[in-house]
């Protein structure tokens, strides 16, 4: 069983059976450092190296960045130049000690150019929730019902005021290893939160818009209720941000 009946969130209604044929999935989402190993092996041009820019979020920048375009319905995400993989927060920023982390800055068709240089291939929606849920249906989280069972944090999400301020009371602000939280009961780590994940697949019928899934970092209950595994949100194949990533799944 996939999707929601959630009142808040209509994409994802309603609440249905899929038949799935086996297939294989990443246990983390991909790091910098195999990325990098790509970009090494091919000399692949990301979207966003192409552009020269990408959306990082303002909170991150320097005090004294120049001021530069916004998004108007999510003004705390800026264009920065320079932001791309291997530059998360632009040309002031490097990967030291993020080879771990997952890679953020790619569009779907750099995901895509990833996934068949190592002979796999990105998740269908409906494969990537199964595997999400860790066996548990009808429940949002990969762990169960609650957020925070016994005041435990089980995800890399925002705590705090959004967007000024994050406590950083999971451990995390902005991006963790891939393999920070424990995994759920089919061994996939950070399902939810963290990084939102590029899928297979187009919105709807009738929009062709690419789909992520999952939540990420940013996700907090006064805006944004998406690090739950039914969540969605489409974006152009050609997008990249800071907290958008992907795993790898292939045929079994």
């Amino acid at each position: 069983m996939v999707g929601s009946d959630d009142p808040d969130h209509p994409e994802e209604w309603p609440v249905r059976e899929v038949t799935l044929g086996p297939y294989r999935v990443a246990r983390c989402a991909v790091t910098t450092a195999e990325f990098g190993e790509f970009v090494a092996a091919t000399g692949h041009r990301t979207d966003a190296e192409r552009f020269g820019w990408s959306f990082v979020f303002g909170a991150f920048l320097p005090d004294d960045f120049p001021p530069t375009r916004g998004v108007a319905a999510a003004p705390w995400w800026r264009q920065v130049p320079g932001a791309d993989w291997a530059h998360p927060e632009g040309p002031h920023s490097d990967l030291r000690e993020r080879g771990d982390h997952p890679v953020v800055h790619v569009s779907r068709t750099d995901a895509e150019a990833y996934a068949a240089w190592r002979g796999a291939r990105l998740p269908t929606e409906a494969e990537w929730e199964h595997a999400a849920r860790g066996g548990l249906a009808g429940q949002p989280f990969p762990w169960g019902s609650e957020l925070e069972p016994g005041g435990e944090h089980r995800m890399n999400v925002w705590q705090g005021t959004f967007p000024q301020h994050d406590t950083g009371a999971d451990g995390w602000r902005g991006t963790c290893p891939v393999d920070a939280f424990a995994p759920n009961a089919h061994g996939l780590h950070n399902t939810t939160g963290n990084v939102w994940e590029w899928c297979a697949g187009q919105w709807s019928p009738a929009d062709a818009s690419a789909v992520s899934r999952g939540g990420s970092y940013l996700c907090h209950a006064s805006y944004c209720r998406r690090y739950r595994v039914s969540a969605r949100q489409p974006q152009s194949p050609d997008s990249s941000t800071g907290n958008l990533g992907f795993r790898l799944a292939a045929d079994a």
